[in-house]
């Protein structure tokens, strides 16, 4: 039987130029009314309620890892599953860890405190790193005390005595201890931010979102020259983009929500995953994930990546610990992060302040809303962002993604044309 991850993953093609794609050609029969219907059923009775109602055993552990994956993806609830969880719950010692992962995340994004009494028994016999750390994630989630992080500190060190050599504990560590003031804290000046892709001159797409995923966020486009993409009229383009994974796990953990920091742009494609559909998508590079290719502006040798990095900000940005997500997590094994549209069904996520948008994997996902009788889509900002970033030339560039603050709600963008007016001022 083939996977469903394999629906999850899919493969990728390069696209030369996204001038010969028309809004026209980008259509999808995933998206139709009787397709929907159907992929619900399939995932709902095939892939979790018959894999979940059966013994867990050697031979059914993968269906209960591709149910995982779905009740992770699509955000589901339902008594078969409590009923799965108990069974790999009970059975965890027994399976593979990358069915733990799966199972984990699940728990994690969708019983955030049900399950205390399970992982706090899991924890103090966990011998891997990345399973380890989503079970602290989850126990400090129910008690970010400095108790609990010192805590939840001390088991690490017990358990992995190494833990300074393993990047994805030390930013573990980092997390327990400063991510409930990182968000308190001020976002160094965007003006500076702006002022300073001069020295890059690289186009740069940036994407504002809030320290609470659940909130999308809006990119908008700088060219190569300094100005901001308008449209006819005078007045900026701005995209919805959603930065939220749908474990909402942090940024260092595969899958978690995407990472703030800089991306290398590194052109376009097109999807064949069922999910992210058809509309070209922006391929994106982490610092880590491919050295070569990452660097669009000029590397000093003399120095090492992480100072060649922060080159790319102003100095008041260089301290700024938030803006190094990406860099770690790119060293912590996090890749395919990219910016690409989305043909689910956004009616699985109504009750979430994020809806009409969709959560993902990890990646930056813009707004698509389709016409589920044609399969064309009704409005892209997916389309229009990479239709704007390619309006000038060039296919390479940075992105930046960069949490403003930590208001409870979506980005407006009143707040985003306020910052540009305001750096146009000064640069006349």
């Amino acid at each position: 039987m083939k996977h469903w991850i394999n629906i999850l993953i899919g493969s990728l093609f390069f696209l030369n130029s996204f001038a010969q794609l028309s809004r026209d050609m980008i259509t999808t029969d995933f998206v139709r009314y009787e397709r929907r219907k159907s992929f619900d059923k399939n995932m709902r009775e095939r892939v979790i309620n018959a894999a979940f109602t059966q013994p867990l055993t050697n031979t059914t552990e993968d269906y209960y890892k591709e149910a995982c994956w779905s009740i992770s993806q699509f955000l589901l609830k339902s008594d078969i599953i409590e009923k799965g969880f108990a069974k790999l719950f009970a059975g965890y010692g027994e399976i593979d860890n990358s069915t733990k992962r799966a199972f984990l995340e699940a728990v994690y994004g969708i019983y955030p405190t049900e399950y205390k009494k399970e992982i706090s028994e899991l924890i103090g016999k966990e011998t891997n790193t990345r399973l380890f750390a989503m079970q602290a994630l989850y126990l400090y989630r129910l008690d970010p005390s400095i108790i609990n992080a010192t805590q939840l500190r001390e088991q690490m060190v017990r358990q992995f005595p190494k833990y300074q050599s393993v990047v994805l504990l030390q930013e573990l560590e980092k997390y327990l201890y400063l991510h409930s003031s990182f968000n308190k804290q001020e976002t160094p000046s965007i003006i500076q931010l702006f002022q300073y892709q001069k020295t890059t001159v690289q186009k740069m797409i940036y994407s504002f979102q809030r320290w609470n995923r659940d909130y999308p966020g809006l990119a908008i486009v700088q060219n190569a020259d300094g100005s901001f993409a308008k449209d006819s009229t005078g007045k900026i383009l701005v995209f919805e983009q959603l930065a939220r994974s749908a474990s909402d796990l942090p940024y260092f953990i595969t899958n978690g929500s995407t990472p703030q920091g800089i991306y290398s742009i590194q052109g376009t494609e097109i999807s064949h995953n069922n999910l992210i559909g058809p509309t070209p998508n922006i391929q994106l590079k982490l610092p880590g994930e491919a050295d070569s290719l990452f660097w669009n502006s000029p590397y000093d040798s003399l120095l090492d990546p992480l100072a060649n990095y922060l080159k790319l900000l102003p100095e008041t940005w260089r301290n700024y610990q938030p803006i190094t997500e990406s860099f770690y997590a790119g060293k912590a094994g996090r890749t395919e992060i990219i910016a690409h549209g989305t043909t689910i069904d956004p009616d699985y996520f109504k009750d979430k302040p994020f809806f009409p948008l969709t959560p993902t994997m990890g990646c930056l996902c813009a707004k698509e809303d389709w016409n589920i009788f044609n399969g064309k889509f009704v409005q892209s900002d997916q389309f229009n962002l990479v239709n704007t970033f390619l309006s000038t030339p060039g296919t390479t560039g940075y992105l930046m993604v960069i949490n403003i603050d930590d208001q409870q709600k979506k980005v407006s963008r009143e707040e985003i044309e306020k910052l540009v007016k305001e750096f146009e001022a000064i640069n006349q």
